[in-house]
């Protein structure tokens, strides 16, 4: 999976690990996080590994799943989780912010889902897309991290019909506001989920619902955001 190492990425590995499953966890600029939670899945029984990759080079995400499945032995599901969330104010954001955002967030889970499909073209398998609950809401100083989120959706879609005749189920779980990034001053965030947000695990049950549901359950968005885009 791609940003196992840190934040929910990491309680998505763990959770793929207690369902008996072994995990890669690709890695840019988290080396030593990764490392820890190899030794942390590692110690929970699971066979894990770190494998490191540029994901906003498309060359380098597919070395990146390559790798992967070289020191598993195989791949039965791809995890897209990594991505930037970065603050973009509308009249303030540079066409690098922009790139970066696009690039990593949704460039890198075409390409990781193209080399996974590849993979798992005659076995089938699952790819899980982390998407945001983000998408469904207009959020003026985030736009291109929204945009590459609503991309995520599109692409879910878009890949379980390029995707189902070979047995290769595509879903998607949107989170809403869950785990407040350290960067992210807390009275915004206080309002922003008004003083609720959804656990993880409710998060990383979603994942593994759909990396071990029938592979006929595919093109999907299961929301878990505790009804906030039902009621907007």
């Amino acid at each position: 999976m791609t940003g196992g190492a840190i934040r929910v990425g990491r309680a998505i590995a763990m959770a793929l690990a207690r369902a008996g499953m072994d995990v890669a966890i690709g890695y840019h600029r988290s080396g030593r996080a990764a490392r820890r939670a190899v030794a942390e899945l590692r110690a929970a029984g699971a066979r894990a590994a770190a494998v490191h990759g540029d994901l906003a080079d498309a060359a380098s995400a597919r070395r990146l799943v390559g790798e992967a499945t070289r020191v598993l032995g195989g791949l039965d599901v791809l995890v897209n989780s990594a991505a930037l969330y970065e603050r973009t104010p509308f009249t303030a954001t540079t066409p690098a912010q922009y790139d970066r955002l696009l690039d990593l967030n949704l460039r890198g889970a075409f390409f990781c889902s193209q080399a996974a499909a590849r993979v798992m073209w005659r076995r089938g398998g699952h790819i899980i897309n982390i998407g945001d609950g983000a998408a469904g809401r207009a959020r003026p100083d985030y736009i291109p991290y929204a945009l590459s989120k609503g991309g995520i959706e599109t692409l879910t879609r878009g890949l379980a019909a390029a995707l189902r005749s070979r047995g290769i189920a595509v879903n998607c779980v949107a989170p809403g506001t869950v785990l407040r990034p350290a960067s992210f001053p807390r009275a915004r965030w206080m309002k922003l989920t008004r003083g609720r947000e959804e656990s993880v695990a409710d998060v990383t049950a979603a994942v593994v619902f759909f990396a071990t549901c029938p592979r006929y359950i595919t093109g999907q968005t299961l929301a878990v955001d505790g009804g906030e885009n039902a009621v907007r």
